[in-house]
Order: C-alpha cells, then sequence, then structure tokens
C-alpha cells in the first residue's frame, strides 16, 4: 500500500481550508494560510505546504494567539507601511498590506513595510513574488525562535533568520531567492526526522556542541549558520531589521514567548519594495532589463548553472496538470483536523 496520495491544488486548499475552519480559524484567516500552504505545494516546497497545517493549529494553544484577528493598516505622509497582525498570523497581515505596500513604492520610489504582532510560519518568496509581479524589485526579511548558534557559538541565538528577494522580468516570471542564514531550513530537519533520514554534516550541531547528523540531536541541540561567520553576520543584520528596528521581538525573545515550544515565532516582518525605473536617472526601464538579462545569460552560458526559483516555475508548470503528491499520514492527519 503506498504511503502517499496524489491531490489536485485544488483539494490541497480545500483540505486545508477546511481543516483551520474546523479548528476555529476566521475564514479570513484559514483562506489566507490555506492559500499560502498551497502555493508552497504547487510549488513542491514541501516542507512550507501541508506539513504546515498542524504547526497552525497547534499554535492555538499560545496564550493570546487569535485566530479571528483582523490586522490594522497604518499608514502617515511617510514611505513606510505599519500593519498590526493582532497576534494572527501573517498570511492574512500580508494580503492586506501588499497593496498599501506596492502603491506607496510607486508613489515615492521606495517604501517599507513593517508587519508586527503575527506568527509567522510561512515561507517569503509569495510575498516578494506578487511585487515583483507588480513591476517592483522587492526584498523580504523575518527572525523566528532561537534555533541557531552564533558562528563560533554552542546555543541557539537567532533564528533560521531567512531572507527573500524578487526582480520583475518581462514576459517570464520574476527572478526570485527565499534562502535561510542557517545552513537549512527548520522544517528540512523536520522533515528528514519524519522521513527517518540523516542530515547532512555541518547542518547542526548537539547539546554538547558536538556536530551531528541525527535529525532529533539537531533540533535538540543547534543549527549553524551558512559559511560561518558569513551566514551569521546575516542572521544578526535579520535580527535587527524584523526585531530592533520595527519594535518586534529578537528571536531569544520569541523563544521565550514560545512557552508550549510548538515552535509558531512570534513577531514581526520588514519589506522594501523599490520602483526601478526610479533608480536611473533617464527612466529607461528597457536598458535595465536588458543589463539584467545579459548577467542572467553570462550565469546561464556555463554549464551547471540554474538561475534561482528557475526549478518552483518548472514545478509550478508541472503540478497544475498533475497534481501533488503528499505524505498519506499528514493527508490523515489533516482530513481528522477537518472532521
Amino acid at each position: 500500500m503506498s504511503n502517499t496520495i496524489n491531490l489536485s491544488l485544488e483539494q490541497v486548499f480545500d483540505s486545508a481550508n477546511s481543516a483551520l475552519l474546523n479548528q476555529g480559524f476566521s475564514a479570513k484567516q484559514a483562506e489566507a494560510i490555506a492559500k499560502t500552504v498551497t502555493n508552497a505545494e504547487r510549488d513542491e516546497c514541501h516542507s512550507h505546504g501541508l506539513f504546515r497545517i498542524p504547526f497552525y493549529i497547534s499554535a492555538l494553544s499560545i496564550d493570546g494567539v487569535d485566530a479571528h484577528a483582523v490586522p490594522v493598516i497604518k499608514k502617515d505622509d511617510s514611505a513606510i507601511v505599519h500593519v498590526d497582525g493582532g497576534r494572527g498570523f501573517c498570511p492574512l497581515a500580508l494580503a492586506m498590506g501588499i497593496e498599501h505596500l506596492s502603491t506607496t513604492a510607486k508613489q515615492h520610489g521606495i517604501a517599507a513595510m513593517a508587519i508586527h504582532n503575527v506568527y509567522n510560519i510561512a515561507a517569503l518568496w509569495p510575498e516578494v513574488e506578487e511585487l515583483a509581479q507588480r513591476g517592483l524589485v522587492a526584498f523580504a526579511f523575518t527572525a523566528a525562535n532561537a534555533f541557531v548558534a552564533p558562528a563560533g557559538g554552542t546555543q541557539p541565538l537567532f533564528g533560521t533568520n531567512p531572507m527573500a528577494f524578487a526582480w520583475p522580468r518581462d514576459n517570464q516570471p520574476p527572478l526570485v531567492f527565499d534562502q535561510a542564514s542557517s545552513t537549512s531550513a527548520r522544517g528540512e530537519i523536520q522533515l528528514h526526522l519524519r522521513d527517518g533520514k540523516r542530515i547532512p554534516e555541518g547542518w547542526a550541531i548537539d547539546k554538547e556542541g558536538n556536530s551531528t547528523t541525527d535529525p532529533e540531536e539537531a533540533l535538540a541541540g543547534a543549527q549553524l549558520p551558512f559559511g560561518g561567520h558569513k551566514g551569521s553576520s546575516i542572521a544578526l543584520m535579520i535580527e535587527l531589521l524584523a526585531g530592533a528596528l520595527i519594535g518586534d521581538l529578537f528571536s531569544y525573545e520569541s523563544s521565550k514567548h514560545d512557552k508550549s515550544n510548538i515552535g509558531a515565532p512570534f513577531g514581526g516582518e520588514f519589506l522594501i519594495a523599490i520602483e526601478p525605473t526610479r533608480c536611473v536617472v533617464d527612466r529607461d526601464r528597457q536598458n535595465q532589463q536588458r543589463r539584467a538579462e545579459m548577467l542572467f545569460e553570462k550565469i546561464l552560458e556555463q554549464e551547471g548553472t540554474r538561475l534561482p526559483s528557475g526549478r518552483r516555475f518548472s514545478a509550478r508548470l508541472r503540478t497544475a496538470e498533475q497534481g501533488v503528491t503528499v505524505q498519506s499520514d499528514l493527508h490523515n492527519k489533516i482530513l481528522a483536523y477537518a472532521d
């Protein structure tokens, strides 16, 4: 008997949405989360797909979480947009705020959006991709719980602290990357544990600070920043941007907030959007794009190279027709949440 099941994208959305609604999420919160999860499955980013639904539902046990929160947009005459998530979940805050960020960036040439008081369990690429589809260059940053030791250290202090970037392209999907400042995303280690697989050397250390390939020891110990002090410096930058700069929690503070150890980071997200033609004196977007494409072609001239997000967009075309493969146990668990 197969331990996987094939689902259409519509079935992915319906099962996620039904589970969330039945567990007490408002219709708007559930829809925003289900869309985010479905997009991850569509692009074969399984660690942020249906795998995340139990995390969202477990987060309901956290004191003060509001699965019915309605985010509040705050905007003055500056180029900064604020979205207070009201202790709800980030996907709805993003969905409500991104139009304001886009409009402000096109008005001023550059704008930022600070999302506050949200639980953020999702990937960052959907928001920067949407901004790029609106013709904007985009960045996003968020901290997490304390999972990662600083370079030279052995105790978790930083989050996996992902960052995402998107560059709009003409007549084709934007260039997008989304990567943790740790050697691996937290979800990848969790998937290795679920599937009974060892993790690669260099991903993590155990509680005593020794290198480990055991995912259980890794999750109990500390993850490592990519590239040693270089990744550690980027993690530090993201702590400052998504924490101190916008008045939200650092990763180690988010961990203290997560008293049940559910792994649902609480804090903020910081986004920057740039209207690209404002960055060249002659407003020549065609030349700007031509030069970017020239660089992309130079990269692809070398055998073995690819552009970031290429695999995701290929998967997107495939899964639209063929659906996605999901672990049967996970699917049954989500059906149980919906029952």
